[in-house]
């Protein structure tokens, strides 16, 4: 019964998003009008707004370990949080008031690898900022970062944080499975790339379809 609570609690937290609730906020409007149409932080950036693009990373990272941290420590039982994080990502993902169309959930990944290991989701952050700085591609960044985090895992904390990173990893790499095939294809843009925002000015940005987040960025 615990592990179902956490399991619909960490939901309901995880599909809180954050993007939209803040761009509409800002009065910028519907962010999934614009760029790819995601609700992370990487969208909320193509207009143009750093600091409401950070407040969104933030705050997705930020529900992610909440739930991790709230379920693992108040029932003494660390596999509790596992669940409760694991969750939350599953509902940033496929969020129920958006028609279960979310974001990639990398950042809510992060959020939930730092929380319950730091040693993992501080690997997993730096990762993704070797990646990013020698790549300039965002996606590339997230696929390494959820790629090497059950590696991570099993060196810095146990089997089952291990077998909840991976679960993240796939849940992650099916999330890309776009931005894998312009990789492949050699047509995923940089960071950096510009775009027609909703306002019409343009901002620092991607691809429209290329989406990671820091999740989803």
């Amino acid at each position: 019964m615990a592990f179902l609570s956490a399991a619909i609690a960490g939901y309901l937290l995880g599909s809180v998003p954050f993007g939209l609730v803040l761009t509409r906020l800002a009065g910028l409007g519907d962010i999934r009008a614009i760029g790819s149409g995601n609700i992370g932080a990487t969208n909320v950036l193509r207009s143009g707004k750093k600091g409401l693009a950070l407040a969104t990373l933030l705050a997705d990272s930020g529900k992610g370990a909440l739930a991790a941290l709230v379920f693992g420590l108040g029932s003494g039982d660390p596999a509790i949080g596992l669940v409760a994080g694991f969750a939350a990502v599953l509902g940033h993902n496929f969020p129920l008031w958006l028609r279960f169309k979310g974001g990639k959930g990398v950042a809510t990944t992060l959020g939930v690898l730092l929380a319950t290991a730091w040693p993992v989701g501080l690997a997993a952050c730096l990762t993704w900022l070797a990646i990013a700085a020698l790549f300039r591609t965002s996606s590339l960044a997230a696929l390494a970062a959820l790629g090497l985090s059950p590696v991570y895992a099993l060196l810095w904390a146990s089997p089952a944080h291990a077998v909840m990173a991976l679960g993240l990893a796939v849940l992650g790499f099916y999330r890309h499975r776009d931005n894998i095939r312009r990789l492949l294809a050699g047509e995923e843009s940089k960071i950096g790339s510009k775009q027609r925002n909703c306002g019409g000015s343009e901002a620092a940005s991607r691809d429209p379809g290329q989406t990671s987040d820091l999740e989803s960025r």
